[in-house]
């Protein structure tokens, strides 16, 4: 489900504020590192960080029956109220997914979940590109998603984004790229805000009421390298046979859903690094000489 916060959430908790200065602090390094390297400045992220404060506060801390005044949202967000009358009104920022993503995601979620795609083991079929007798092929495929794009459009584009290949059968095969955005492509900066928002959000919810969402890791602490590597790898396998299940059963599911307004995402990550690679590796080090090789989860 899709949780959103408001009015009615719980009350600030004592302290509440200085407690979430370290958590925040090592929630922020990776995106500052992203803004820098992507060209963002402090400025620019500064005006960013003031609209989401104002539109938030107005939106999300309404009081129910009262209007949501300029010196109510001012004071919920340390903003000066002229400033605050300026940026209120300029609307919340778009979730929506672009239109090429949803068709793509669709498609490919639809390739790997529906029985008549996949073979005995749950992976892809090769398709061709038609066939007779209602035989599985790629135009059916994107036929059963969607009759106002051409397939032959899809597989010009997913040719070009190396999402798919021609086999020297002149077969279609999804190759692995499909699963992960990658290189240029747009619709990983989309993954990149939504994935990292519902994980964020359930994280946040479990803090600030009772706990609601799974939101889970198993982490080691001072291990080797190659241990890293090898952990990364065989994770890397249990993630991906975890979302393929998980994608089957909801496909089928839709099949007998009525429709709404509800959104669900199930994600997985997976992170390790090196000690001398990040600044807070050196000091997450010194903290699990104290608890080597500990099995945790948060």
């Amino acid at each position: 489900m899709n949780a959103k916060p408001g009015s009615k959430a719980a009350a600030p908790q004592p302290n509440a504020a200085a407690k979430l200065h370290a958590p925040l602090a090592r929630l922020l390094r990776p995106l500052v590192r992203l803004c820098i390297r992507s060209g963002m400045t402090f400025p620019a992220l500064a005006q960013l960080l003031r609209e989401l404060f104002v539109n938030v506060a107005e939106h999300d801390f309404a009081l129910e029956g009262k209007e949501q005044t300029d010196s109510r949202v001012s004071l919920l967000t340390g903003i000066h109220r002229k400033e605050v009358a300026r940026l209120r009104g300029a609307g919340a920022p778009v979730h929506e997914a672009p239109a090429a993503v949803s068709l793509t995601s669709a498609v490919i979620a639809r390739w790997l979940a529906a029985p008549e795609f996949t073979d005995s083991k749950g992976e892809p079929l090769p398709l061709p590109r038609t066939a007779e007798d209602d035989a599985p092929s790629f135009e059916q495929l994107v036929a059963s998603v969607t009759k106002d794009v051409r397939p032959r459009a899809v597989l010009d584009e997913w040719i070009d984004r190396k999402l798919v290949i021609i086999n020297e059968d002149d077969e279609i095969e999804l190759v692995e790229s499909a699963f992960v955005p990658s290189g240029e492509d747009d619709s990983k900066w989309h993954y990149l805000g939504r994935n990292l928002h519902d994980h964020i959000a359930a994280a946040a919810q479990n803090v600030s009421d009772d706990p609601r969402f799974l939101e889970r890791a198993v982490h080691y602490n001072n291990i080797s390298p190659k241990l890293a590597r090898k952990l990364e790898a065989r994770s890397r396998e249990l993630a991906m046979d975890a979302l393929k299940t998980a994608n089957r059963e909801a496909n089928r599911a839709l099949a007998k859903d009525k429709g709404g307004d509800a959104r669900w995402n199930f994600g997985i990550y997976i992170y390790s690094e090196d000690a001398d690679e990040e600044g807070e590796a050196k000091e997450n080090g010194r903290e699990g000489r104290k608890e080597n090789g500990k099995e945790g989860s948060s």
